[in-house]
C-alpha cells in the first residue's frame, strides 16, 4: 500500500519525507516532520498519532530507536504498524510489525531510511536508498527521484493513487508540502511536476513570510 523515503539534508540539515500509496490522500495521515528535531512515517494500518507522539519524545531528549519503541509499546496494535524514524543528526530508526501487508521491507542508509509494504519485490527499497545516496542539491529533488526510483523498479504490487513530500528547514512551518490526493495514474510525476512548479517561488514565500517589505510583487493585478 505505501513506499516511502525519511531522510536528512547533510549540508542543510533540513528534513524530509516523500511517500506514496495506493490509497487516497497519503500526505494527509503518514508524514509527520519538525525542524531541528525529526521525521516520522507512519504507514502499512496508519496510526496518525504516533507521529506526534515520536516527535515530542525526540524534542525530549530520546534517540529516534527510543521515541519509536516508547510510543510503540503505547499501542496495542503496533503489530500491524510500520514506522520509520530520522532524528536532526541523521540517526535513523525503522520497525515493520508481524501483521504488515504483504511484501515490506526497511533499508536504513546514510541520513535515509526507507520502508515499503505491499512491494512488488524487495528490489524496490534498495534502488530508492540507492537514488537518494548518489544524488546532491535540493533535498526535495532527491526525495522524489528516490520515490521515482522506486516506482520504475516495481513499486507495490498494485497501482498507485496519491503521492507526497513534505520538508522542513528553520522555520515553525514546512518549507514544502506537495501533495497529489489522487491520480488515476503516475501520482509522483504529478508530484515532480508541482514540484518544478513550485521550486522557483518557493523562497519568495519565505521571504513574504519573514520580511514582507523585502518580498517580490505577486504580478496580480493591484501588485503589480
Amino acid at each position: 500500500m505505501t513506499i516511502s523515503i525519511t531522510a536528512r539534508c547533510a549540508e542543510t540539515g533540513q528534513l524530509g519525507i516523500a511517500i506514496s500509496s495506493s490509497s487516497i490522500a497519503v500526505g494527509a495521515r503518514c508524514p509527520w516532520l519538525q525542524a531541528g528535531v525529526g521525521a516520522v512515517s507512519t504507514q502499512n494500518i496508519t496510526l496518525p498519532a504516533l507521529g506526534h507522539q515520536i516527535l515530542s519524545r525526540l524534542e525530549a531528549g530520546l534517540s529516534p530507536d527510543q521515541a519509536m519503541k516508547q510510543s510503540l509499546a503505547d499501542d496495542r496494535f503496533s503489530s500491524y504498524r510500520q514506522v520509520t524514524v530520522i532524528g536532526a543528526t541523521g540517526e535513523t530508526s525503522c520497525f515493520s510489525g508481524t501483521d504488515t501487508l504483504g511484501v515490506h521491507n526497511m533499508v536504513q542508509g546514510k541520513n535515509c531510511v526507507v520502508a515499503g509494504n505491499m512491494l512488488s519485490s524487495q528490489a524496490v527499497i534498495n534502488a530508492m536508498v540507492d537514488a537518494f545516496e548518489n544524488s546532491s542539491g535540493e533535498l526535495t529533488e532527491r526525495l522524489i527521484n528516490a520515490l521515482q526510483a522506486g516506482v520504475d523498479n516495481g513499486g507495490e504490487a498494485g497501482p498507485v493513487h496519491s503521492a507526497a513530500v513534505k520538508v522542513v528547514d528553520d522555520y515553525t512551518w514546512p518549507l514544502v508540502d506537495l501533495r497529489v490526493d489522487w491520480a488515476d495514474d503516475a501520482p509522483v510525476a504529478e508530484l515532480a511536476k508541482l514540484w518544478h512548479d513550485y521550486e522557483p517561488q518557493m523562497q519568495a514565500y519565505v521571504t513574504r513570510a519573514l520580511d514582507p517589505r523585502e518580498a517580490p510583487s505577486y504580478g496580480v493585478p493591484g501588485d503589480e
